[in-house]
């Protein structure tokens, strides 16, 4: 019996042609927004998340406030330096910790320029526990060891040219990095992330010669001995931090951030950037939903005949409600899934896209869960939006109807 209205429901659809397909855009347009802002959106959090993704997730990471990876001083009013360091290294629970750098800085090569980021390689375990820890592996050369004086390994997009120099950089090539010549011994395997790929990796030696870092630092990173005790952890640290500074709690010119808390930051982010946008577009929906409830009712109107033939033979109240309910639900249904396949499609390009900006390994993906929540909801949409019009449809009377 269901399936009979369903029929009879697609025919009278069918029948008024333009003006059904009319009465689908609103839901088509609000739909095909939703699913593919929500698509873009898990995109752009896998994207960012793969940022982060070089095997972070044991690590505490401290810096100055404001930070930005300029020149020294140029970005924070205190930078860290090796007396936090020091600091550091005391506070119970940490079992490994190491200053960093991270510097912009141009090499030259070809004839042509390009920007990116250097960032030091120190010496023994700590060198050991980068390459492990980061899984740092050769595509091409080899990486640094210890007495590597005057040579770099470079991320990967320089060796697939991405960075606009003309000409892939290999092994055993020489190149200018700030006008000094250094031999490039090798050239990290992709890692998906934008700063990796994009950065110049040298020896603290060479890289205090050319950029004159001193005792500043840019970042400390902390591996923990429990990594389930990272809260009371990086607790210890602020305190330690605070005493080696010199500041009163409520007034650190540091932050102490674990993995966990820089994605809750970066997913809030985007989640509240995601949530405006979807509330903008479920406008749409809503127009849509208007749309079928004047489409709906003046179907009723069109059709008094018709429901007054049904009726005298035989046709019962239930029978008209069920007749337009099924109608109206039917539009919403076609108007979630054509919005649907839209919005993944949109959704999918844009990810991809997304990754090849990115330089990421990211593939899209089809949420399945997200078209049967859709599909589901714009049927019930279009069955809540034809209520209305389906009573006053079955509420007729059949002689008035007749004589209409």
């Amino acid at each position: 019996m269901i399936s009979d209205y369903f029929v009879l429901a697609y025919k009278n659809l069918k029948h008024r042609g333009v003006r059904s397909w009319l009465t689908l855009l609103g839901i088509f347009i609000g739909v095909t927004a939703v699913v593919s802002l929500i698509s873009l959106g898990n995109g752009l959090e896998m994207a960012v998340g793969s940022q982060f993704g070089i095997s972070q997730t044991e690590l505490i990471t401290i810096q100055a406030s404001g930070a930005g990876f300029g020149p020294p001083g140029s970005t924070s009013v205190n930078s860290l330096d090796l007396d936090d360091l020091a600091a550091v290294e005391k506070v119970s629970g940490v079992k490994r910790s190491m200053g960093r750098y991270l510097r912009p800085g141009k090499l030259e090569y070809n004839d042509k320029l390009a920007f990116g980021y250097i960032t030091n390689v120190p010496d023994g375990e700590n060198r050991d526990f980068i390459y492990d820890n980061l899984d740092e592996s050769a595509v091409d050369g080899r990486l640094l060891k210890d007495g590597d004086r005057g040579k770099v390994f470079l991320g990967y997009n320089f060796y697939v040219d991405k960075v606009g120099l003309d000409k892939p950089i290999t092994a055993g090539k020489n190149v200018l990095i700030n006008d000094k010549e250094f031999e490039v011994i090798g050239i990290l395997d992709k890692k998906g992330s934008f700063m990796f790929d994009n950065a110049v990796f040298m020896g603290n030696s060479d890289m205090d010669k050319l950029l004159d870092v001193g005792e500043e630092l840019d970042l400390i990173i902390v591996q923990p001995v429990d990594v389930n005790d990272m809260d009371r952890l990086k607790s210890d640290l602020e305190r330690a931090l605070r005493k080696s500074r010199n500041v009163k709690e409520g007034e650190e010119d540091f932050t102490v951030e674990t993995p966990e808390a820089m994605m809750d930051t970066v997913n809030g982010v985007l989640g509240g950037i995601q949530a405006f946008i979807i509330i903008v577009a479920s406008i749409s929906i809503f127009i849509g939903a208007i749309g079928i409830i004047n489409t709906m009712t003046t179907s009723v109107l069109e059709r008094r005949r018709d429901i007054g033939i049904m009726k005298s033979i035989g046709a019962r109240n239930e029978d008209i409600f069920m007749q337009f309910f099924i109608e109206s639900s039917l539009l919403g249904l076609i108007g979630g899934f054509v919005g649907s396949v839209f919005g993944i499609l949109i959704g999918v390009a844009g990810t991809a896209g997304i990754a090849s900006f990115l330089g990421t390994d990211l593939k899209p993906s089809i949420d399945f869960a997200l078209i049967g929540f859709t599909l589901l909801g714009s049927f019930l949409l279009g069955g809540l939006a034809g209520i209305s019009p389906a009573m006053s449809a079955a509420a007729q009377n059949p002689v008035d109807a007749l004589r209409g």
